[in-house]
């Protein structure tokens, strides 16, 4: 597209991590990013002029996510939307960093976790479905290696989420087909961001490529997965994991 008509992309959980990373990473193709996060994001970011718009959000509300996708259906009128990607994600520990696991932890907590991680992403492409099908855009949703492993470190609530969210990929790809519209994953790994500790440091003989991944390895997965050179490519699940999930 001309530099005049940049494409867009919305993208969840943007103010730290691979959300963040991923928005920069979308900026630095020269994509139009449109955000949101619970927090806002840093001034510096928001001096670019293709960081168009951050909304702060509770997607784990029902009626902060419906607002979003409101305010986003206002910010592009009939414009297409070429790609949404649903990052925003949670893993409660306990007050001492302790994994919740299935016999500890409440029941409500669990209702947030999947508010957040699973239908937070099925109320996004709903609601941005007419915008996506006129860009004849794509959905990446953002899974995790323990949704198809037990973790030693993520939660219970986290990897059945996140297992669900990989199930959710694919009937979603499924039905938006018909719109003209994608729908993938990315399950990351190890990856060294803040909310990785120093006890993950025992995870990296795992892993064959003998590192921990970047917060940019996975944006490039999410980018090219956006990209005409996969547009072949629907219902996939790409695992960002330098090789871990093969154990």
């Amino acid at each position: 597209m001309s530099e005049e008509t940049p494409r867009s992309v919305v993208i969840t959980g943007a103010s730290q991590g691979i959300g963040h990373t991923t928005a920069q990473y979308f900026m630095n193709q020269g994509w139009r990013v449109i955000t949101c996060a619970r927090r806002d994001v840093p001034a510096h970011c928001r001096r670019d002029p293709l960081w168009t718009h951050h909304i702060p959000t509770d997607l784990s509300d029902p009626d902060s996510a419906e607002n979003f996708v409101r305010e986003v259906g206002e910010i592009l009128g009939d414009a297409p939307l070429h790609a949404l990607v649903n990052n925003a994600g949670i893993s409660p520990k306990t007050p001492y960093k302790e994994r919740l696991g299935v016999l500890n932890g409440s029941i409500d907590g669990w209702k947030e976790v999947f508010e957040l991680n699973f239908f937070a992403p099925l109320r996004l492409a709903r609601g941005l479905a007419r915008a996506l099908h006129r860009g004849q855009g794509t959905v990446v949703n953002i899974t995790s290696i323990a949704g198809h492993y037990v973790h030693p470190f993520a939660g219970s609530a986290y990897s059945t989420s996140k297992a669900a969210l990989s199930g959710l990929t694919r009937e979603m790809a499924v039905e938006m087909a018909q719109l003209g519209v994608r729908v993938n994953a990315v399950a990351p790994g190890e990856i060294q961001t803040d909310m990785v500790g120093p006890e993950y440091e025992a995870l990296i003989p795992r892993i064959p490529l003998d590192r921990m991944g970047t917060p940019e390895d996975v944006a490039a997965a999410v980018f090219s997965l956006c990209g005409e050179g996969f547009s072949y490519v629907t219902g996939n699940e790409i695992f960002v994991t330098g090789g871990q999930h093969l154990y």
